[in-house]
């Protein structure tokens, strides 16, 4: 009960001392303050464009491994001449994979042919992706429907003239009536209509279906060669519920092999990209980021705690007289001690608290004027508090410490 009260008497000196100096508390703040905002708005920062571009590579699927030419992979040392000769996935690897495959779910022959124009009388849109897929497409890519419906087996075999549409190609042709059964051109060919995805917004890495008319790939067989370079040719696998993706890629690296005719000297002539790949390069790159942010702020803190730890001196020098009265009153040498230690914590905090107001308060700005989500960890909020309290703890005890060492008689007489 003594320390409780011991410990309130010294938190109202201290409360007391940063009241009856109002200018000077406020410019001990700033560095403090302009340091805590700087870690949380950077780490705030790093978390919301991470997540952003996360939700962005979960979209391609945790479980779904992609056979191309190229890997996922670049920097200084690419060695592109190494892929330069690599065959494309042709539609014999596709077929023989769909019979030998036990662990996939899915497995989609796919090709992309960017920036089209469609028009459908008086009304165009331009930078459609045009898009072939064989049938499993539906089990490899999460999408929904704004109207209509998929591909029936039957149609992808048999290779029907018909599309589905992205939303945003099907409000830009066909904006106040229903575009399903209706007729467009497509690689010079006429197409029906069957279906339209929901909308689902672009994101980071610029995936959505929106720009997307989808055709199946045996109609686009009939019109273009689809295992051209031009077209970027992918197998698109997606593993079974229970089966993980190391044991997928493992059983897709030696059927491939197998379909191929390698031999064990020779190199992978394919690549088998995922997103761990993504992932990788996503924590590498913000690492970097997250420790040019923490050193910078920890710059900011630290010449803010050397503020503090001057204001703390000029404090107890003011004070000095004070410090001997209650000295010679019988103030025990750790009590003067809390004191100070109190007012410098205080002032951290106050300012580590105010820094995280103004990183509240521009993550709501941010949210009602752009609607852009701002991810504010809680974890890194605690760390702050933490942070703030270990840098007031340092910053004062030196002060402290020499305040609780004084003379009293020698200290009365200071004044």
């Amino acid at each position: 009960m003594i320390f409780f009260k011991l410990l309130k008497e010294s938190f109202n000196f201290a409360f007391e001392a940063l009241r009856q100096n109002k200018l000077r508390t406020t410019l001990s703040l700033l560095g403090i303050t302009i340091g805590i905002m700087t870690i949380i708005g950077v780490f705030s920062a790093v978390d919301t464009l991470r997540n952003n571009l996360q939700s962005s590579v979960d979209k391609l699927g945790s479980n779904t491994i992609y056979i191309q030419k190229w890997p996922w992979v670049g920097g200084p040392d690419f060695p592109w001449w190494k892929y330069m000769n690599r065959p494309n996935p042709t539609i014999k690897d596709y077929e023989k994979l769909t019979d030998r495959l036990g662990s996939a779910e899915g497995i989609s022959y796919e090709i992309g042919m960017g920036n089209r124009t469609i028009k459908y009388k008086n009304n165009s849109i331009e930078g459609v992706q045009m898009a072939a897929a064989s049938h499993d497409y539906y089990k490899v890519w999460k999408f929904d429907f704004e109207a209509g419906r998929y591909f029936t087996e039957s149609e992808s075999k048999g290779g029907s003239p018909i599309t589905i549409l992205g939303y945003t190609v099907a409000q830009g042709l066909f904006p106040n009536e229903d575009p399903i059964g209706k007729v467009i051109s497509v690689l010079g060919r006429k197409v029906t209509i069957i279906g339209v995805f929901k909308e689902e917004g672009e994101d980071m890495l610029g995936i959505s279906a929106d720009k997307t008319v989808l055709l199946p790939l045996n109609f686009a067989r009939g019109v273009i060669d689809v295992q051209d370079d031009r077209y970027g040719p992918q197998i698109t696998i997606k593993g079974k519920e229970n089966v993980s993706v190391a044991e997928l890629e493992s059983e897709l690296k030696g059927t491939m092999r197998s379909i191929h005719r390698l031999s064990p000297q020779e190199d992978d002539d394919f690549s088998l990209n995922k997103t761990t790949i993504l992932t990788a390069q996503l924590d590498q790159l913000f690492g970097i980021v997250n420790f040019a942010g923490a050193f910078i702020g920890g710059f900011s803190i630290l010449v803010g705690g050397f503020g503090i730890a001057n204001i703390m001196f000029v404090s107890v020098k003011e004070r000095t007289n004070i410090i001997g009265i209650q000295k010679s009153l019988g103030a025990k040498n750790y009590f003067i001690l809390l004191q100070f230690l109190i007012e410098s914590v205080l002032l951290c905090l106050m300012g580590g608290i105010v820094g995280l107001a103004i990183v509240y308060l521009l993550a709501y700005v941010s949210k009602a004027a752009f609607d852009l989500k701002i991810v504010v960890d809680l974890g890194k909020v605690i760390l702050t508090v933490i942070l703030s309290t270990a840098i007031g703890l340092i910053s004062g005890f030196i002060p402290a410490f020499m305040a609780s060492r004084l003379d009293p008689v020698e200290a009365i007489r200071s004044k």
